[in-house]
């Protein structure tokens, strides 16, 4: 008589929500890894978790109706803080998207369905202007030494010519500039893989004085000369306080996106749609028109037309 052989159980193994969760940011690009670390970071505080792991597995489980109730009030809390609609929206997005990993992974079979708030889509993309950018560069070649020499090339990597994004700036080593070949090697927003980008003969003289200062060393490109963090890597968020402080020194007001707006503006004077595109790496064709539309003035000039049958 024939036996049957044991049949092995085929029930799955448990997901382990750490695994899944490391799966999930390495999917992502760099720019947004990040920026869903900082987000769940500020999710974990909110609910009083020990750690961001334990913040995911808090709201896993507890299923489609508790999850939205939580989210709910968190969306509140972070509109009350005083943060801006796009703020908290990313950060909503954040858990959706977690959320819908692992209900792509069978590890849940619902999804969070918290509406983001209502924002109006950002317009203002002039940047603080050339003349700006320009006594910016000349207050700085007036105080030379290292630091000077580099916020000299921050300055021309964030703004004019090259209009590069704060994130991408903080993550450049050496080993990514190659000032033979007169290239940056970054991994731009929202992609996967480094590109390599011409760099603009004003900019790379920047950069070689800059190394010259700097070292021969590998590691971080730019570094810091705040006395707590000396020798350091530069972060997002110290060029942020080294733009803000140039700028005030200069009388005005401006940030690292600011300078972006500024080279972006620039390239559609003086090579149109196709400029702008170009120099701001847009994928979404929209985002270059609100440039050319506050180049144009459009409204401006309608309303000047129109004072003129009145008054």
């Amino acid at each position: 008589m024939k036996t049957l052989a044991k049949v092995k159980d085929s029930t799955p193994a448990p997901l382990d929500v750490g695994d899944v969760v490391a799966t999930f940011l390495k999917s992502r690009s760099p720019n947004t890894r990040e920026a869903y670390r900082v987000d769940l970071a500020v999710f974990q505080g909110y609910i009083g978790a020990a750690e961001p792991l334990d913040a995911v597995k808090h709201l896993l489980g507890l299923g489609a109706g508790g999850a939205f109730t939580l989210v709910t009030g968190y969306k509140a809390d972070l509109r009350e803080r005083g943060l801006s609609p796009a703020t908290v929206n990313r950060r909503l997005a954040t858990l959706r998207s977690l959320v819908k990993f692992f209900r792509a992974a069978g590890a849940v079979t619902w999804s969070l369905e918290v509406e983001n708030l209502k924002s109006e889509p950002y317009r203002d993309t002039r940047g603080p202007g050339r003349d700006a950018v320009n006594a910016i560069l000349a207050y700085l070649k007036r105080r030379e030494g290292p630091k000077a020499i580099r916020d000299t090339a921050l300055i021309y990597l964030l703004g004019p010519p090259q209009a590069l994004r704060r994130g991408e700036v903080a993550r450049l080593d050496l080993a990514d500039v190659d000032l033979a070949a007169r290239t940056v090697t970054i991994i731009g927003k929202g992609r996967l893989e480094p590109e390599a980008y011409t760099l603009a003969e004003p900019t790379a003289k920047a950069l070689r004085r800059w190394v010259a200062v700097r070292g021969d060393a590998p590691g971080a490109l730019f570094v810091n000369y705040d006395r707590a963090r000396k020798g350091g890597r530069l972060t997002g968020g110290g060029i942020y306080k080294v733009v803000v402080a140039l700028g005030r020194k200069v009388g005005i007001n401006t940030r690292p996106h600011g300078l972006r707006h500024t080279a972006i503006t620039e390239a559609g004077k003086l090579r149109g749609a196709l400029g702008a595109a170009a120099l701001g790496r847009h994928k979404d064709l929209n985002v270059t028109q609100r440039y050319l539309d506050n180049i144009k003035d459009g409204y401006g000039d309608a309303a000047r037309a129109v004072a003129a049958t009145v008054g």
